[in-house]
This record gives structure tokens, C-alpha cells and sequence, in this order.
């Protein structure tokens, strides 16, 4: 009898959980993480025309990579990135302002490339439509002088964008958003603040722009309900290609290290990640399924962790905190005996209203960002 009930609800914890991990419909099919280097790289190593051996991007450390452009001279960087912008532009430990100029260059030179395709008579109309949409959004990125510190086409595209000025504000912040964010959706007009960039305009306000914020869509992102949304395998993917963006800021920002504001399915990519206190200052989690850790005592004790509390309509209360067969992400952050430090979600509605203006969170959050929690 013991086994029955056990067995029954291990199935309905499975179940439940499948049914409510995601935000769009149903997805069967699993992503592929975009993992490795930047498109480019072999050509990039090759290339010693203007001096030295380049490092290797997949091996070599942001440190190592921050002291070999400080051994060039601006020219020669500048000449690096107009000849493999793709790999600069998302070389973690880089120059900021090199990175900024090579994924606008980037960005032009795949907007010429989709512009081609939208016109090429062999391919499709959906074809030329999906283009077209690229296109547009490579324009959007390249409008305005905004920041993009990273630039990735592949899959389904990734981006960083930075909001303020990380040369010369007091903190910085990272935003790293849960499912359904990518090239195309990191900014969408519609639910600003479940976007990683509507969160990083929220926060740059309410900060008075005394803290820089990157919207980080830096990692391949589930879709929908599904089994990536269940499982840690995006997650698993994506937590070192954050812990290079948070090695490459330690090493070419003046601030200390960023507060991690992590949203949904990003909560498990950042308790997957572990930053030690040379990556951040400190962790918050919001609307998290859990963090793929059994408590907070898994994280380092230097990174205090902040967990906010669930609105009553936020549908993430549904979700099951388990971690069985593989499904579901453990432990919930927000419990008493998780061990994290608890933040108000006063005001906010939904999934993705915490970082609306007005909330309590938002006030908290703005609070931690720039160390007066």
C-alpha cells in the first residue's frame, strides 16, 4: 500500500508539474543549448597577422583575455574587431566599449545576410518572412546607440544588452530571465517586465541610474510547457556561459560585482551556476520553481541570497517542488527552511509583475542592487 501511495504521488507530482512549467502552450519538441564559442572562433585563433596568437575563446579565461587587449594598441584592437566582430563582440573579458563597437558591426553584416535571404527566389515565403523578421529586429538593436555586450545568431539568437553607463555607475546588475526569452522576444513591447530588458529598465529607474543593468539573454531558453521547462538541462547549459559573463565583468567594470536578479526558469540556471563572491554580490530570485539546489546552505556563504515572496496570482505556486527522475527543480526558495533572505512581492500580479513600478519588490530590489539591504 505504501508503494501505491508512493507511486501515486510521484505520478501526480509529475504530472502537475508538466502541466504548469512554462508560460505559452505545449511544447514536445526539446531545444539544443547553443554551448561553445562564438561563430568564427577557429579563423580568430589563426589570426596573427596584427601581433600575437588571439586566445582561444573556448579555453582561455576572461583574466587572460582581459591582459591580452591590454598588450595591443587601440588601433590593433579596433582592427581585431572589425575582422572577427562575432567572436569580440562576445569575448567575455573584452574591452566593454571594443564589445559594444564589434556587435554593431556584427549586427549590420547579419542584417545584410537576411536581407539577402529575404530575397532569394530558392528559399520559401515562410522562409523570406523569417527573415525579414530578423532583419528588422538586427535594425532595432543597431538604432539609438544602445549597448549590446553580446551578439549570438545561432538558434534562435542570443543578446546582451547593457542599460546605464558600467563605466561610471555606482553597481551593476545582471538580469537572467527564465522561459520563452530570446533574440527576438528579450525586449517585446507586450509584458515589459517579463522581459530580461523591461526588468533592466525597471531596475535603472528605480535605481536613479545609479546602478548599470545587463539584460541577459545569453543562454538557450525553454519553450513553453515541455520537458526542457521540467528538467535542468538548459539550465545545465547555460550556467557556465554565465559564470564567463560574470568572470569578464570582474575583470573590465570598476564596480563590485554584480547583484544576479534571476527570474523563473533562471533561478535554476543561477543556483546551477554557484557565483562565489568574486562574481556577485548577491542573488535574487523571483517567481522561482526552485534553483536545483536543496537550500541556500549549497551556495557559497560569501553571495547572500534573496528570495521574493509569490504573489498570490502567480501561477508558479502550482508548480510541485520536487526533484524526481529528472523532473522538476527542488526545493522552494521561498520556504522557511530554504535559508534565503525574504524580499516583499507587496503590489505585483502575476508571473512577471515584479518588477513593476510601484511594487514592493521593485523597491527592494532597486534597495539590494545598490547594497543598502
Amino acid at each position: 500500500m505504501r508503494r501505491f501511495r508512493f507511486g501515486r504521488a510521484v505520478a501526480a507530482a509529475t504530472v502537475a508539474l508538466a502541466a504548469v512549467l512554462g508560460t505559452g502552450g505545449w511544447a514536445a519538441d526539446t531545444q539544443t543549448p547553443v554551448t561553445g564559442p562564438p561563430p568564427g572562433s577557429a579563423d580568430w585563433t589563426a589570426d596573427t597577422s596584427l601581433g600575437p596568437r588571439p586566445p582561444d575563446p573556448a579555453t582561455t579565461a576572461p583574466a587572460d583575455v582581459a591582459a591580452f587587449f591590454a598588450g595591443l594598441s587601440p588601433a590593433r584592437q579596433d582592427a581585431l574587431a572589425a575582422r572577427h566582430p562575432l567572436v569580440v563582440g562576445n569575448l567575455d573579458g573584452a574591452p566593454v566599449p571594443l564589445r559594444y563597437r564589434a556587435n554593431a558591426l556584427a549586427l549590420a553584416a547579419e542584417r545584410t545576410r537576411e536581407l539577402a535571404r529575404a530575397a532569394d527566389p530558392a528559399l520559401t515565403p515562410q522562409d523570406h518572412e523569417a527573415a525579414r523578421t530578423r532583419a528588422e529586429r538586427y535594425r532595432a538593436l543597431l538604432d539609438g546607440g544602445r549597448h549590446v555586450l553580446a551578439f549570438d545568431p545561432r538558434g534562435r539568437g542570443q543578446v546582451a544588452e547593457v542599460y546605464g553607463d558600467l563605466a561610471t555607475a555606482r553597481r551593476t546588475a545582471v538580469i537572467v530571465p527564465g522561459s520563452d526569452i530570446d533574440l527576438l522576444r528579450f525586449d517585446r513591447a507586450s509584458d515589459p517586465y517579463g522581459t530580461p530588458a523591461g526588468m533592466a529598465r525597471a531596475l535603472l529607474d528605480a535605481t536613479d541610474r545609479q546602478t548599470a543593468v545587463i539584460a541577459w539573454a545569453g543562454y538557450t531558453t525553454p519553450l513553453g510547457l515541455g520537458p526542457d521547462a521540467a528538467t535542468e538541462d538548459l539550465a545545465r547549459a547555460g550556467a557556465p556561459r554565465l559564470t564567463r559573463l560574470l568572470d569578464g565583468l570582474a575583470v573590465s567594470t570598476p564596480q563590485p560585482p554584480p547583484t544576479v536578479f534571476c527570474h523563473s526558469y533562471g533561478s535554476v540556471v543561477c543556483g546551477l551556476a554557484r557565483p562565489t563572491p568574486a562574481q556577485a554580490s548577491g542573488v535574487v530570485v523571483l517567481g522561482s520553481p526552485g534553483m536545483g539546489i536543496g537550500s541556500a546552505a549549497d551556495l557559497d556563504p560569501g553571495v547572500p541570497l534573496w528570495a521574493t515572496a509569490r504573489n498570490g496570482s502567480d501561477w508558479i505556486g502550482d508548480v510541485p517542488n520536487v526533484h524526481l527522475f529528472g523532473l522538476g527543480h527542488g526545493a522552494d526558495p521561498t520556504g522557511p527552511g530554504f535559508g534565503a533572505r525574504p524580499l516583499p512581492a507587496t503590489g505585483s500580479h502575476g508571473h512577471t509583475g515584479y518588477f513593476a513600478p510601484g511594487t514592493a519588490s521593485l523597491a527592494a530590489y532597486a534597495a539590494v542592487a545598490l547594497g543598502r539591504a
